[in-house]
């Protein structure tokens, strides 16, 4: 039988490739106003368009044991393997409920395979490990390069990303008041990363329009340097400035990387106006 590979929303994978390569998701929670909404069913722009308005940040949280637990069960009861990669361990909960599921159907069905991986990042960075991991699977590799591929890819990715106020980094407690005040003063824009499974700071760049065009250099060394296997430009709520950065990249991979929107669990944190590139090289940056 066959290899199925289930990932999470916060991949923002877009829907016609998880069609296409049949990938299953379970989807993360956002609760504000009292309600919990699915992240896949929430309508991006109207959240985006409230979120400034919120005193308090909305919280979110991990796919339920259920959702899971029949999401990998109606692959393992018709005979097939599965493969689950998931957000950073470090972000949140989901990776444990996946390992607490697999636990759980292993004593109902013992002959089942279930293999997971911790992505120790998230969003497309997160997605071209799923998206090799699933075409590896749909060309009939055995479990054993499926994961070999998944892996690889991990070293072969990158998200770097420049958000456009530090308002919703204060709000949610990644930086303190006076950062905050003296970053607006001084115009500084944090250039940020994941890096071991965590958010970190990779630069600090004067104005914002500098800290993009230092996203692009890193993006063009490490093509250069890696070759370039995919790449989408990430953004918050700003399609059209996305869609002017992705142009301005024709020069180095010869097209425009799709624009992908970043989901709210994630996109809650950093807030609307944020700009990245997530990537993958032909060989291993790390």
């Amino acid at each position: 039988m066959a290899i199925k590979i289930v990932t999470d929303s916060t991949s923002n994978i877009p829907h016609e490739t998880l069609a296409k390569l049949d990938i299953s998701l379970v989807s993360l929670s956002v609760i504000y106003e009292g309600t919990s909404y699915l992240e896949t069913e929430l309508d991006l722009s109207m959240f985006y368009d409230k979120l400034s308005s919120l005193d308090k940040l909305p919280t979110s949280s991990q796919p339920s044991t259920q959702d899971m637990f029949n999401t990998f069960k109606k692959h393992i009861v018709n005979g097939h393997s599965v493969v689950g990669i998931f957000l950073s361990s470090d972000m949140s909960g989901t990776f444990s409920t996946a390992q607490l599921v697999k636990n759980m159907l292993l004593e109902e069905y013992p002959n089942a395979t279930i293999e997971l991986i911790d992505s120790r990042t998230n969003c497309m960075e997160m997605g071209f490990v799923v998206i090799s991991a699933a075409k590896a699977a749909i060309e009939g590799k055995s479990m054993n390069q499926v994961l070999e591929t998944a892996r690889k890819t991990m070293n072969c990715t990158r998200f770097i990303f420049v958000p456009s106020t530090l308002e919703f980094l204060k709000k949610g407690g990644r930086i303190g008041n006076a950062s905050s005040l003296l970053a607006d003063i001084l115009k500084i824009k944090p250039v940020l990363t994941v890096t071991d499974g965590l958010t970190t700071t990779l630069s600090k760049i004067r104005t914002q329009k500098k800290a993009l065009e230092y996203m692009v250099q890193i993006f063009s060394n490490d093509i250069k340097k890696y070759g370039y296997a995919d790449a989408v430009v990430h953004h918050i709520h700003c399609p059209s400035r996305a869609l002017e950065y992705s142009k301005s990249m024709m020069s180095i991979i010869g097209s425009a990387p799709p624009i992908v929107s970043i989901g709210a669990v994630i996109g809650t944190h950093v807030g609307p106006g944020t700009l990245g590139i997530a990537y993958c090289t032909l060989e291993p940056m790390r």
